[in-house]
């Protein structure tokens, strides 16, 4: 860390203001600007935090530029072609890969978690029929303090521990069950015998009818999005846990503050948008309309699932989703879906068009994502709750890192007020 000087223009005079610039292991330098206000009483100005770091961290690395995605330094290419995504999940949460027994013991301990505490299904019949999975999610997620409270210190690491391990353990359950009160049918118990990925398909299928078997590339293609979706440095709903968690509210309430922040179409529901799309374009014939549309500045039409706030270049999720993609296709959907038609049409046309290249409108995770669920016969409501599943392990590590943080306090960002300036109080007579 070394010191840099910066001049700061006021009215006709200028004041010398020594900030600290910090140097991270990959990215961009940091200039330090936490004593600003204290010492200099000016605030910095960034709407939507484009420019700025809210916290130091070892999770994740972005080069949004170079299209480079790592986890705890690993390639996500790597991981994503030799990796299970409960090996990511430790890796993510411990910092390491974990060797045999260690990943024995946690697929031990997520697969023995994964059970809800029997009161927890009257919470469900609370809910409308037809309530969206998502809305379920946030209630049922933020209730799980009121069931397992025995590890609630957050202040003691291994309280911590354990409610990081039930929260990734209890997702997809809750996800599944989320699922079966909308479409009505009754609430299917987790299978200890299956991998995380296989069990979550087995408790959305299956019925107390009949035997279901996971079909092994669903669950190959499900193991992969969950591990391309794990974690994405500091977005808007990992930002929401950890501000969240500033505050020292306990991590399921966390957790679910996170899950609501990731339903806005902006950011978890890009998806499901790109399937609303595809649905609205509706036909072949009319891809170039849609194009010319989405073209026009005008026009309030976007291409949903091209581009990507972060990344100028091309989406590392994307090129290894793209593959699975066509896999999934080709062996698993219906090759008469004129929706798949489409969304394969439309990626041609990305590829080559010279107005996406110009401005690197890739196709990205979620354009990818959302055609395989589709492609798996997971409905378009249930698309974010899926990312929200692959997530939380990327929230319970951003928050159990935050909670271990000595510099953490909670979180209170400033504003430039713009209203109107001191006046007196006039009563209600006088007001004209």
């Amino acid at each position: 860390m070394t010191e840099k000087h910066y001049l700061i223009q006021e009215d006709t005079a200028q004041k010398k203001i020594d900030l600290e610039v910090m140097k991270p292991v990959q990215g961009p330098l940091a200039v330090d600007v936490t004593k600003l206000y204290r010492d200099q009483g000016i605030l910095t100005y960034d709407p939507g935090f484009m420019s700025t770091a809210s916290c130091e961290s070892s999770i994740t690395y972005i080069d949004g530029e170079a299209g480079v995605l790592e986890y705890r330094g690993y390639p996500i290419e790597q991981l994503a072609k030799q990796a299970d995504y409960l090996e990511v999940a430790y890796l993510l949460l411990y910092g390491e890969l974990p060797n045999r027994s260690q990943l024995l013991e946690f697929d031990h301990i997520i697969t023995h978690h994964t059970m809800l505490n029997e009161n927890l299904k009257d919470f469900f019949g609370g809910f409308h029929y037809d309530a969206h999975p998502m809305a379920i999610m946030v209630g049922v997620v933020g209730s799980l303090s009121a069931f397992y409270h025995d590890s609630l210190d957050i202040n003691n690491p291994r309280h911590r521990e354990i409610s990081a391990h039930r929260l990734i353990a209890k997702m997809p359950t809750i996800a599944a069950a989320s699922y079966k009160h909308n479409i009505s049918e009754p609430i299917v118990y987790p299978d200890n015998d299956l991998s995380y990925c296989a069990n979550l398909l087995q408790m959305m299928f299956a019925t107390p009818c009949e035997q279901y078997q996971p079909n092994p590339l669903a669950v190959e293609a499900i193991n992969l999005l969950f591990i391309l979706h794990a974690d994405h440095e500091q977005n808007a709903s990992t930002s929401t846990v950890r501000l969240a968690g500033s505050s020292q509210a306990n991590p399921f309430a966390c957790i679910a503050a996170g899950i609501a922040s990731l339903w806005g179409p902006a950011h978890g529901g890009a998806n499901e948008a790109v399937l609303n799309m595809l649905t609205e374009i509706g036909d072949l014939s009319n891809i170039d309309k849609y194009i010319a549309k989405a073209k026009d500045k005008k026009d309030p039409f976007r291409l949903m699932g091209f581009g990507h706030r972060v990344y100028k270049y091309y989406d590392p999720r994307a090129n290894i989703l793209r593959e699975m993609c066509t896999k999934v296709l080709n062996e698993l959907a219906d090759s008469n879906n004129p929706m798949f038609e489409l969304a394969l049409k439309l990626e041609e046309i990305a590829l080559k068009d010279e107005y996406f290249l110009q401005r690197k409108l890739y196709p990205n995770v979620d354009f990818y994502s959302g055609i395989i669920y589709r492609a798996l016969n997971i409905p378009n409501n249930m698309f974010t709750v899926m990312f929200a599943i692959a997530r939380t392990v990327g929230w319970v590590s951003h928050w159990l890192e935050m909670m271990s943080d000595p510099l953490q306090r909670i979180g209170r960002p400033r504003q430039i007020y713009m209203g109107s300036p001191r006046r007196d109080f006039v009563p209600l007579d006088e007001r004209s």
